[in-house]
């Protein structure tokens, strides 16, 4: 919704923004979407600043905290909000000496603490086996379920990988991730046997002639996109009982993690299979375990 007390950023404004997305995309190899959500919330300051007369550069801390409390949000687009601002002032104070920085004294918002949803492992062997293999489309969407949750892709990797990046003498995947940062994992004996079914037995058929670079094709020769695995997703878990409001792509992912966990992995190679920058983002998963257990002992204990 547009905001009626904001006004037009002006041209220095503008530009300031522009500067810092092209310095951290090049710096950081942020996504596009972050990047666009910092631009947003830039201009979203800027524009309210300008109709009061003031800009990015003559920000006090008062502006900004008047800024985030005009219009209430969630404590997580807050917590976007205050990064994207931390991060713009920090590449003015490099660039611009003795720039006082307006975000320094504000205090950060309290995040709530949210475990990431996991299915079952009896219910991820149903999804695994919901496919139709005697088809060209189950061929593939099994071939898609096995390899989310043998490798714990995020969706866009899965969907945007290339048939080049698939290793199948060695066993493994090579994954550009987020950043830009290339990683290995390990594929896993089903899942690389359900990939050959594929491109044996379906991807010929999908790709009707042609030479498409991805590894997953849709029923039209093109790459899959992360709505249309969304969708299969759902469909498959509808099969066998999964409610649609318990499973999506990234619940795969989780599950994998978590079941990784339960079954004695290390929290290290976890973080590598992951593709996380911060050994902490994969710490969230030992929380989910621990809650696992506890919900184990209160079920089956005598004095539970």
């Amino acid at each position: 919704m547009q905001d009626t007390n904001a006004a037009t950023p002006s041209a220095a404004d503008a530009a300031s923004i522009a500067a810092f997305l092209e310095r951290i995309w090049s710096e950081d190899g942020l996504a596009d979407r972050t990047l666009d959500a910092y631009r947003r919330d830039l201009e979203a300051l800027a524009g309210w600043l300008a109709a009061r007369g003031r800009n990015l550069g003559t920000a006090r801390r008062e502006d900004l905290s008047a800024f985030q409390g005009h219009r209430p949000v969630a404590v997580r687009t807050m917590a976007r909000r205050q990064s994207a601002f931390r991060r713009y002032y920090a590449f003015r104070v490099r660039d611009e000496p003795g720039f006082d920085d307006p975000t320094l004294l504000i205090e950060r918002p309290r995040m709530p603490r949210s475990l990431p949803k996991a299915l079952a492992e009896r219910e991820i062997e149903s999804l695994l086996d919901a496919p139709d293999i005697s088809s060209t489309l189950g061929l593939r969407d099994r071939a898609m379920l096995e390899l989310m949750y043998a490798s714990g892709l995020r969706v866009s990797e899965l969907v945007e990988l290339p048939l080049a990046a698939l290793n199948p003498r060695q066993g493994v995947l090579r994954i550009t991730g987020k950043g830009g940062k290339d990683r290995l994992v390990p594929v896993g004996e089903m899942a690389l046997e359900r990939i050959e079914a594929y491109l044996a037995d379906a991807r010929p058929a999908l790709a009707k002639g042609r030479q498409p670079v991805a590894l997953f094709l849709s029923n039209r020769g093109a790459g899959m996109t992360r709505q249309m695995f969304w969708t299969l997703v759902k469909r498959h878990a509808l099969k066998v009982g999964i409610q649609p409001k318990r499973i999506s792509p990234h619940v795969l992912r989780h599950s994998f993690a978590t079941h990784l966990l339960n079954h004695g992995a290390d929290l290290r190679a976890l973080q590598m299979l992951l593709g996380h920058s911060s050994l902490s983002t994969t710490q969230i998963y030992t929380l989910v375990a621990r809650e696992g257990l506890k919900r184990l002992h209160a079920q089956h204990h005598p004095r539970g």
